[in-house]
């Protein structure tokens, strides 16, 4: 039970300190990287408070982030429930950045800090650094210059132009938030340096005087002089509509809008672009930490490198973020993703390792290939959720997590059980699981389909329906100010459904 390179424990006392942390450290660094095989940004590695945590929660776990009312509610909420005992606190906050910042409350023990670093640092870390969505949308060497600048120029347009101006115009960006992303297109990727002179530009921008008679001055958009007296096609072509990015399509071509809050549009969507894989890798991201902390902590203790009560404390906490409670469970609200990831991750080694003739069936591609770390590094990289379930979920889980269909229409008055245990069912039910976490099926798609630039300016919005599924009159009416507000003019939305705004 020797530390192989001290000949100590990696820690003896619950309590932490600095020297043990580097020893901790050092241990699963060395397992992560050279027996797992990850690939991991540089670490930087924080110690903070519960309040400081609950901070994190409540902004998005960004270390530099604006201030915004909604933030303040999260953190009266989550402290209100955590001062009651309703609910615990993450162990850890990880931000997808480079380097890679893991936020570690000083209120863990050893063991804790342990689990929360494999977990993390090198879990997580290797999944942003990895997966092909991270790769594709987010610039994790840009996010904390960019959210520094983002915060500044909100404190510097509340003193500017009044706070209460500022916080209507992140009201109606955080209303849309969700339609505020690219889903099928990248814009350029800027180098840092060009990054860093939009910056400047920007920031040179914030200290220019601020004249109000210039915003009673009528101006034209550039869209508008090149339309001049164009048809409605002609206005569409040059509006390059439709549009699937509101918030985009606004700050660009809102007849109201001041530059700052472009700006402030352009700040929102930014950070909607930033969250946006993590949205479709929830199962995945969290498997994949949970998987590496599962496998980096039974090393440790095979090693001897950690005492039989540490593991006894690790497991009692892992069973916890696993546990997948029962439909008919109180603490039941779905499927646990830590839970659901982590099963199909270990399934997958067994799969390599000791399949039966019913995985070679399923997974002929890798079934008996011994080599589980390539498959799941694999995984990793090229999957999202949906395509997850859809290629790698097994009889075996389906069968472990109780799973079957229920078909359901809304000319019924009951459910019909659609899909069972059996050949087709099984490839029936991951169909239908895996379209749950397509985001396209969990979002609604509103576009940008008409804009009168010249008479009455109005704005034609439409929702493109899933499966017949309307929107929520009442949060869609409420969205709906939030758009004329910075459209400034009337808008309306329809649906495939024919149903009008």
């Amino acid at each position: 039970m020797l530390d192989q390179k001290t000949g100590q424990l990696l820690f003896e006392s619950v309590e932490w300190d600095f020297e043990s942390l580097q020893r901790v450290y050092d241990a699963v660094e060395d397992i992560a990287l050279n027996d797992l095989g990850l690939d991991v940004y540089p670490n930087q590695i924080e110690i903070i408070s519960t309040e400081q945590m609950l901070d994190a929660y409540s902004s998005h776990g960004m270390p530099l982030m604006y201030s915004h009312w909604s933030f303040g509610k999260t953190f009266a909420r989550e402290q209100h429930m955590y001062e009651k005992g309703y609910q615990g606190l993450a162990y850890e906050i990880v931000i997808n950045s480079n380097p890679c910042i893991s936020f570690l409350m000083e209120e863990n023990t050893m063991t804790m800090q342990t689990l929360v670093t494999a977990h993390a640092a090198f879990g997580h870390n290797h999944f942003f650094k990895n997966n092909y969505l991270f790769r594709q949308w987010t610039d994790a060497d840009a996010i904390h210059d960019y959210m520094d600048f983002a915060k500044k120029f909100i404190i510097k347009c509340e003193e500017e132009y009044g706070f209460d101006e500022v916080e209507k115009t992140l009201d109606s960006a955080h209303a849309i938030m969700d339609q505020g992303v690219f889903r099928y297109e990248r814009q350029p990727h800027l180098s840092e340096e060009k990054m860093r002179e939009r910056l400047r530009r920007r920031l040179a921008y914030e200290r220019e005087t601020f004249n109000d008679l210039w915003r009673t001055v009528p101006k034209l958009s550039s869209v508008e002089t090149e339309i001049g007296d164009g048809d409605d096609e002609q206005i569409a072509n040059a509006l390059d509509l439709p549009e699937e990015n509101l918030l985009y399509f606004l700050e660009k071509h809102s007849p109201v809008l001041a530059l700052w809050q472009r700006e402030i549009l352009r700040i929102v969507r930014n950070v909607s672009q930033y969250f946006y894989p993590q949205k479709q890798t929830k199962v995945m991201n969290e498997g994949c930490a949970t998987f590496v902390h599962h496998y980096i902590m039974n090393e440790l203790h095979r090693r001897g490198q950690i005492t039989d009560g540490s593991f006894l404390e690790f497991t009692h906490s892992h069973t916890n973020v696993v546990l997948q409670p029962d439909f008919d469970d109180p603490r039941y609200s779905g499927i646990n993703p830590y839970a659901l990831g982590f099963a199909m991750m270990c399934d997958i080694k067994r799969i390599c390792e000791n399949p039966t003739e019913e995985d070679r069936d399923f997974f002929p591609n890798f079934a008996g290939n011994e080599d589980w770390r390539g498959v799941l590094r694999d995984a990793w990289e090229n999957f999202r959720d949906e395509s997850f379930i859809l290629q790698f979920m097994s009889p075996t889980i389906m069968r472990d997590f109780r799973l079957f269909a229920l078909h359901d229409s809304s000319k019924e008055s009951f459910y019909a059980v659609s899909d069972i245990h059996d050949e087709r069912g099984y490839r029936s039910v991951r169909e239908r699981l895996a379209a749950q976490y397509d985001l396209g099926n969990l979002e609604p798609n509103i576009q940008v389909v008409k804009a009168n630039m010249k008479d009455d300016r109005k704005l034609t919005l439409k929702h493109m329906s899933y499966s017949g599924i309307p929107l929520n009159n009442e949060t869609k009416d409420e969205v709906l100010k939030h758009v004329r507000r910075l459209w400034g003019y009337d808008v309306e939305l329809t649906s495939d459904l024919s149903e009008a705004a």
